[in-house]
């Protein structure tokens, strides 16, 4: 009997329908099917290749690598960049055929103009290229739509569980397990959906989303029969027609259990509803309230969800940071700001030097105003990477050139490329030790989580003016139905809320 061989490759981005940053090809990172793996693991999601290799070693399958493309959210891609990505994907996928299985790391909120799907285009074509026989297997990041269409071209999906999403390799080793085993006869996936009609952040690290985690996904996994278990959050910023949260159940051959389950496990979510979304504090409350603590020798974490580049936001706002000069708030450490101009001039300046220089505020209203500031080159770092932490050992994120600028009692991380706070390093680079700051503002919703609960005494979640707005009854939606928590209460009606 010939050996199973199987393909995997990718493309993904996260589109934000109202950013103001375009992205265009070159913004999309590429490893290609010949690059080690340590390449893939400086993108996002690319670790879900190091499972996808390990289950073909353990299996005795074949598996070919194809491309896997990533770019920071932002603006929907020009058409022309979408088909050419994912045109180059199918023509590697085509090169290499026949297969008998498919693996393909998608994001699951990715847009362009014309297509309201990429990833249901992406994984049509490939079923129209590979045939019905093909087992073809899709993994997605949480803040994705489901589709119809998507699950009906695939034949097993998963989602990842945890935001932050720590258990990529996990979610992709069940991933390629489930492929294999229908490859190979052994199980027969069937998938069924359930529209919770809900908009949200519902980050797991808290309650109750990390009981719904352990006890509800976790739990129906462990029922006889049952392949997998995920919940879609959905992406607020998407202005789409599916967005949402939905939940997703894999059986092996029931479709009666896996629509069950799929409506219990989307259920349970809709009753905690109102008690699982994130409700940050505006800002002077919130500062108030990291204020107030004592000095403990940990620092309180600020996190400027408004701001985050992990939604789309371009990272380069100014009103939290104003907040804290016009206070005089000093032992603050602040990142990562976006503005590779001051990123350049600090190092033609070099480390020591004094700078008279324009910060910030440089992408719109959403942006607040720049600040001009005299600031001290406190440390300048070629090609910083923040090590973002894993079930599995770590993601490297990079973040470009960078700098630390002090100024009035306040190390600011200033990079040149576009992304959120992950790790420890984006201030341990420049010989800043985050623990002993009183007070730490990361821009990000909460990725950031995986490194620094570690060390902080408190996470505030603020809502700072910005591009992001935490409540989705703030966003400017012409597509998407609003007939859904929490602009109506009981969407479903069935039950009041859990709260």
């Amino acid at each position: 009997m010939a050996r199973v061989r199987l393909f995997a490759g990718g493309l993904a981005t996260e589109t934000n329908s109202f950013s103001p940053i375009p992205t265009g090809y070159s913004d999309f990172r590429t490893a290609a099917g010949a690059d080690p793996q340590e390449v893939r693991d400086t993108i996002f999601f690319g670790r879900s290749f190091r499972s996808y290799a390990g289950v073909a070693d353990a299996r005795n399958v074949d598996l070919v690598l194809g491309s896997y493309s990533f770019a920071i959210p932002a603006g929907p891609p020009p058409r022309p960049v979408y088909e050419r990505l994912r045109d180059e994907l199918l023509a590697e996928l085509e090169a290499v055929l026949p297969v008998d299985g498919v693996l393909l790391t998608l994001h699951g909120a990715m847009v362009c103009e014309g297509i309201d799907d990429c990833e249901s285009d992406i994984v049509v074509r490939v079923r129209r290229l590979v045939g019905d026989s093909v087992r073809i297997g899709v993994l997605l990041d949480l803040h994705c739509d489901l589709p119809q269409e998507l699950l009906d071209a695939a034949d097993a999906v998963v989602v990842v569980k945890e935001y932050p999403h720590v258990d990529v390799e996990q979610c992709a080793r069940k991933l390629a397990e489930i492929v294999v085993d229908a490859v190979e006869g052994r199980v027969t996936p069937t998938m069924a959906s359930f529209d919770c009609r809900m908009v949200g952040l519902y980050p797991t690290v808290r309650e109750p989303m990390r009981s719904f985690v352990d006890s509800i996904l976790h739990g129906a996994e462990r029922e006889h029969g049952v392949l997998a278990a995920s919940l879609a959050h959905g992406f607020p910023y998407l202005d789409a027609p599916g967005t949402g949260a939905r939940s997703l159940v894999i059986t092996d051959g029931d479709p009666v259990r896996a629509v069950q389950i799929a409506e219990h496990v989307g259920k349970e979510l809709y009753a905690i509803r109102a008690e699982a979304a994130l409700r940050p504090l505006p800002l002077r409350e919130g500062l108030d309230k990291a204020l107030s603590y004592t000095s403990s020798g940990r620092p309180v974490v600020l996190a400027d969800i408004a701001d985050n580049a992990g939604g789309g936001a371009p990272s380069d706002s100014t009103f939290i940071l104003r907040e804290l000069l016009e206070r005089g708030v000093a032992d603050v450490g602040v990142g990562p700001v976006w503005d590779p101009v001051t990123v350049q001039l600090a190092f033609a300046a070099e480390t020591g030097a004094m700078l008279t220089l324009r910060l910030g505020g440089k992408m719109g209203p959403d942006s607040g105003d720049p600040l001009d500031l005299t600031v001290r080159v406190k440390g300048l770092v070629r090609d910083l990477f923040q090590r973002w932490p894993q079930l599995d050992g770590y993601a490297e994120m990079p973040l470009g050139d960078a700098a630390c600028l002090h100024v009035e009692g306040i190390d600011v991380i200033v990079v040149s490329l576009r992304d959120q706070a992950f790790g420890l390093e984006l201030f341990t680079a420049f010989g800043v030790d985050p623990r002993k700051k009183r007070l730490l503002v990361l821009k990000s919703a909460n990725h950031f989580r995986a490194a620094y609960d570690a060390i902080a005494r408190e996470v505030i979640y603020v809502d700072a003016n910005g591009a992001l707005p935490s409540d989705p009854r703030a966003i400017p939606y012409t597509r998407f139905d609003t007939q859904a928590f929490p602009w109506i209460d009981d969407p479903l009606g069935i039950s009041a809320s859990r709260s």
